[in-house]
């Protein structure tokens, strides 16, 4: 069949590299790509704000199912316009991305269904937040309601920094994402992801991964999109993501469709592992990134068989899926400045990379006016290396970042560490 994929990213990179691999993918196409996506996919030039001009050139290709792989064509309702015209996509309606596309609006969801998560308050004015913080204590989270790239939550140590920041969100820091803020309860605990593909009914897990958020080694500085990750995630036992799958993803598609919004997809759930359980920090609406990079490393089945089942509401429960044993790694290269105003346009050499059995994946890259490769964005790079462990696959990710030449981007040196200390201390993960 032939495939629409739509996105420009490192997660989209990895999805064509995967859909390109099964036997049912006859031509790929991508719009906007990159120029990693090139090597997989035909790129062709359409706005995925324009649902008229994708839906023609689904009809002109005849297109057999289409993937959304970020955020922003969800929460706009492509995947409506798509279905209504009769092409199968691969992301959830615009109703259903609510659940990412409002913070606000899954807190309330967990509330009615009795989803474990943090206590929550919705604030809708400057006044009104500041207020709401008499009814926390420090740390203090602070959550823009909207889409807001990844960056817009902060953990206030203070209360002065909780006032100043939400000074900043009300007054435009994360645009229209902020227009309502939530405050939350912080919860003590590891942070882990856990993913699940759903066609509305039935559910299939999809994986496990932790990611690390902060700019710096050692979980310092600000949030970003992220800077690495790797899979499995061995905090997340079996018998906790049987729980996760019974107390959290199950309830949530049965709402979902009991709302009338059945959630076709892929559900990401951003977890924190507490001592009273797991409990949902949030949800995506699409692969997270760079997750999505070492899934789909790791990810042996047929990609398209699986997507295509849950854009036509036929998803075997007992689907098998064919996992690597192994454990993927990816680090993330970005260009100076990020997760500030990142510096473009510089050159990027990627050597002998992959010879150290790695895998590039194209994040923020273009081709200049000579053809050479350039950074175009932040996240430039994902640098991602399978290995017997996390440490073995930490090693061999960092091996090919150090082949590549790209003087203007940097990285964090300890993606994994957490996981590579517990290796080498023999420990058992939580709840093992």
């Amino acid at each position: 069949m032939n495939i629409l994929l739509l996105g420009s990213g490192g997660r989209e990179h990895a999805l064509a590299w995967k859909l390109r691999q099964s036997p049912q993918c006859d031509r790929l196409y991508a719009a906007p790509g990159n120029p990693g996506i090139a090597e997989e996919a035909e790129l062709v030039a359409l706005e995925v704000t324009d649902h008229a001009a994708v839906i023609a050139f689904c009809r002109e290709q005849a297109i057999g199912l289409v993937v959304i792989g970020p955020e922003a064509p969800l929460v706009d309702g492509l995947s409506d316009s798509l279905r209504a015209a009769g092409v199968p996509v691969f992301g959830p309606s615009k109703a259903a991305a609510q659940l990412e596309g409002s913070k606000g609006f899954t807190k309330d969801l967990c509330a009615r269904a009795g989803i474990p998560t943090a206590g929550y308050v919705r604030t809708a004015s400057l006044e009104e937040a500041r207020a709401a913080l008499a009814r926390f204590a420090a740390p203090y989270v602070l959550k823009a309601d909207g889409l807001a790239a990844g960056k817009g939550v902060v953990i206030a140590e203070t209360l002065a920094e909780a006032e100043a920041a939400l000074a900043d969100m009300f007054g435009g820091a994360f645009g229209a994402a902020g227009a309502e803020v939530v405050i939350e309860e912080f919860m003590q605990g590891e942070e882990a992801s856990f993913f699940a593909l759903t066609d509305g009914t039935h559910i299939v897990p999809f994986g496990s991964a932790q990611d690390h958020k902060r700019v710096g080694d050692g979980d310092t500085g600000p949030n970003t999109g992220g800077m690495g990750a790797y899979s499995p995630a061995p905090v997340l036992t079996e018998a906790l993501q049987a729980e996760v799958m019974a107390r959290i993803i199950a309830p949530t598609v049965a709402a979902m469709a009991d709302a009338g919004t059945p959630y076709q997809g892929v559900l990401y759930a951003g977890l924190m592992l507490t001592l009273e359980g797991p409990k949902l920090i949030e949800y995506n609406a699409r692969f997270g990134d760079p997750e999505c990079q070492v899934l789909m490393m790791r990810f042996a089945g047929d990609l398209v068989a699986l997507m295509r089942a849950c854009a036509t509401g036929t998803l075997a429960p007992g689907v098998a899926m064919g996992w690597s044993d192994e454990v993927a790694l990816t680090v993330v290269m970005a260009a100076r400045g990020y997760p500030g105003t990142p510096e473009k346009g510089g050159a990027i050499d990627l050597g002998d990379a992959e010879a150290h059995g790695a895998k590039v994946f194209h994040a923020g890259t273009a081709r200049d006016s000579g053809g050479a490769l350039v950074a175009s964005g932040g996240r430039v790079l994902n640098v991602t290396a399978m290995g017997s462990n996390v440490a073995q696959a930490q090693a061999r990710a960092y091996a090919a970042v150090d082949a590549i030449a790209f003087p203007t981007g940097f990285c964090r040196r300890d993606i994994g560490w957490r996981e590579v200390a517990r290796e080498a201390e023999g420990e058992r993960p939580l709840g093992g």
